[in-house]
């Protein structure tokens, strides 16, 4: 797959990009953002398992976000089973030196509209950590809705929150 945007490129993690993975990934202001499952720090070997897991997903559902020819982000999906299986749960994340040019806004928006015309579902979501209202804007500026609240969902670094949903539905 391959979406070229106006300010980045949504495509396949491919060898190769180990080096700018390992480059963007491994930062604490990105980890505090995400799910632990995100390693951190974020090494080289972190970086070849993540390629190969992702080359073999079936469907693909996991991509790099290029900019300027390097993997500076990341942006998937996680589809839902049983009777959640017309959903999935988005996830992104973008290398802190290109945070506030409205890339992952771009691409959030694009990478929807992908989903939605290639795998069977009515609703994409997404959980947002409540001090991080930048990820909430993106979501938003993507034509996401709030639709909830729960709190003191999630645990980040000893620091418990709530966690803010927003979703879009076809």
């Amino acid at each position: 797959m391959e979406l070229k945007l106006t300010r980045s490129t949504i495509r396949d993690w491919r060898v190769g990009d180990e080096a700018s993975l390992v480059r963007h990934a491994n930062n604490h202001k990105i980890w505090l953002n995400v799910r632990d499952a995100f390693p951190h720090p974020y090494t080289t070997a972190d970086a070849e398992d993540w390629i190969r897991k992702a080359s073999r997903d079936d469907p693909m559902i996991s991509f790099a976000i290029e900019v300027d020819g390097q993997a500076v982000g990341g942006i998937g999906l996680v589809p839902q089973t049983d009777i959640f299986r017309r959903s999935a749960e988005i996830g992104y994340w973008l290398g802190e030196a290109y945070w506030g040019r409205g890339i992952v806004s771009e691409a959030v928006s694009a990478f929807t509209e992908w989903a939605f015309a290639n795998f069977d579902l009515c609703r994409i979501y997404a959980g947002v950590f409540e001090w991080n209202p930048s990820s909430a804007r993106v979501l938003e500026k993507a034509g996401f809705e709030f639709e909830g609240r729960m709190k003191k969902a999630v645990i980040k670094e000893d620091r418990t929150g709530d966690e803010l949903i927003y979703a879009t539905t076809r």
